[in-house]
């Protein structure tokens, strides 16, 4: 008779294999709180038990018909647990007798060769491989697991949501409030090219708008680079309408004025201004010298 895998592996790879299944297929990661995938786990169990007491009367009435010394013989191997039994085949070695009958009858210079089979766990290991392969590439190729472009965008949509979020009950930032923070130099580069490059041209350089980088400003209304900065986008220029205030029109928040005026701080009092011969605008209003460096 055939010894039959105890049913508490069956359990664990079948729960295995559901887990691997909905961390493949599944949109959400948070399928453990699902009540549809511990119902599914609960009926496979019961299946499974349903299965394993089929098959103990299965062998049950398969032992009956075993004769008294296929019985002893079956219990003695019925004994030994399982876990022995798969250590045993994957690790012991067989004796000089059981050695003679898997000889292979050829050899070649006092070399011969043995009719071993291959360790259970090895070929486990090496079906897991295989059916792990199909379903892996099965999600690859129809589903968003594994794609790390996929999975970017996944998080950069929850980054975004909790920014969202957390600006709904922040503290706004005004003119009073906004403070320069080095920190903000990276983010305020991409709201500048976002909001400000058509007009101040790239790296603040100044085409249809002023260039932002050299020591000569048209609207002078706060005594700080950085305040004069987030004034001007917060109020327009009364001397030119295309520079709107950006603020009261809600085409950005505070905080993001914060920012924008944050790198042009940078570029202006910390980087080496863009002259003319170097592409940059000739300047226009008169030159100031700001009374603090950063607030």
């Amino acid at each position: 008779m055939k010894k039959r895998t105890p049913i508490s592996i069956y359990i664990a790879t079948t729960i295995g294999l559901t887990i691997m299944a909905f961390e493949m297929f599944a949109g959400d990661s948070g399928y453990f709180s699902s009540p549809f995938f511990w119902a599914l786990i609960v009926i496979t169990v019961i299946l499974l038990l349903i299965m394993n007491s089929i098959g103990d009367l299965v062998e049950n009435e398969s032992f009956s018909r075993l004769s008294e010394e296929e019985k002893k013989e079956y219990l003695a191997e019925k004994s030994i647990p399982y876990y022995q039994k798969l250590w045993n085949s994957a690790f012991k070695k067989q004796s000089a007798t059981e050695e003679k009958d898997i000889l292979i009858d050829h050899g070649f210079d006092g070399i011969t060769e043995l009719d071993n089979s291959l360790p259970k766990w090895w070929i486990g290991l090496f079906w897991f491989g295989c059916i792990f392969c199909v379903v892996y590439m099965t999600a690859f190729a129809f589903t968003e697991y594994a794609h790390p472009e996929a999975e970017l965008n996944k998080e950069t949509t929850t980054m975004l949501a909790s920014i969202a979020e957390y600006e709904k009950t922040a503290p706004q930032i005004d003119l009073e409030t906004a403070k320069y923070n080095a920190d903000h130099i990276a983010e305020g580069q991409e709201l500048f090219k976002t909001n400000c490059v058509t007009c101040h041209g790239d790296g603040g350089k100044g085409g249809i708008g002023p260039n932002l980088t050299d020591t000569h400003w048209i609207n002078i209304k706060e005594k700080s680079l950085f305040k004069n900065v987030f004034w001007m986008l917060e109020n327009g220029s009364p001397n030119n309408p295309t520079m709107r205030p950006f603020i009261k029109e809600g085409t950005i928040s505070g905080r993001d004025a914060e920012k924008i005026a944050a790198y042009i701080y940078h570029i202006n009092q910390e980087t080496a201004p863009i002259t003319p011969a170097q592409g940059g605008a000739a300047p226009q209003g008169k030159e100031v010298k700001w009374e603090n460096a950063n607030n």
